[in-house]
């Protein structure tokens, strides 16, 4: 990650204090990273293999804070990468009710979080985009989408389908701390994920991770002044 933006051809030169600073920064933010919040619930595993269902857990989370995986759920960076195998298997139930009735929009977002679970999103995408065709107004499957693109690697489809999912519900709070996150680590804007998360604040006062978004904002304002001083 780039931890300051470059100001013309001018390197930029850090302090000890500065160099410490950014490397607090860089681990807060390569921390929260693995907690994007998600929009739809993870999938049911009730018809999913137990080989799959262990590969598909979620790890307890080692941020202190009480920030834990049932608050923040889907952070796919601490699970373990299902394989194609074990994604197919666990798929077929799903697959054969799909047959039965191609446009059920809860087994699309099941084989979705399926997918998603098992950090194969690229097909993860393909059926959130069909589930969001029957249903393009739901933000929590809206939000996993976007959140899905981010992780294949493209930041601006992620910040677009946060956004749609912001147009139905302005202060869903996934959706908003994930922009933040996207905000700060795929467009180096720490201003614009400041904003995210001042307005997921404000319009959910009891948001049960309150404090560590707060602790996130202090870091991208050390950060903006980092950026702008150098």
């Amino acid at each position: 990650m780039s931890q300051t933006a470059q100001n013309g051809k001018n390197p930029t030169v850090f302090t000890s204090v500065q160099a410490y600073t950014l490397a607090v920064i860089t681990l807060v933010i390569g921390i929260a990273v693995g907690y994007f919040a998600r929009g739809s619930a993870p999938t049911a595993t009730a018809n999913v293999p137990e080989n799959a269902q262990t590969a598909m857990t979620p790890q307890a989370p080692a941020m202190g804070g009480g920030m834990g995986p049932g608050q923040l759920p889907g952070s796919t960076p601490q699970q373990q990468a299902a394989s194609p195998e074990m994604l197919a298997k666990a798929a077929e139930p799903l697959l054969a009710q799909l047959k039965t009735n191609p446009n059920s929009f809860d087994v699309l977002v099941q084989l979705g979080n399926l997918y998603y679970d098992g950090q194969s999103f690229p097909q993860a995408i393909e059926y959130y985009e069909k589930a969001l065709k029957i249903q393009p107004n739901n933000p929590d499957v809206r939000t996993d989408l976007g959140t899905s693109y981010w992780y294949s690697g493209d930041p601006d489809k992620a910040l677009a389908n946060f956004q749609k999912s912001l147009a139905i519900r302005p202060n869903h709070p996934g959706t908003l701390f994930n922009v933040g996150i996207v905000e700060w680590q795929g467009k180096k804007d720490p201003k614009a994920a400041i904003v995210a998360w001042e307005k997921l604040l404000q319009t959910n006062p009891d948001y049960p991770q309150k404090d560590q978004v707060q602790m996130l904002i202090e870091r991208a304002k050390m950060h903006g002044a980092g950026t702008t001083k150098g």
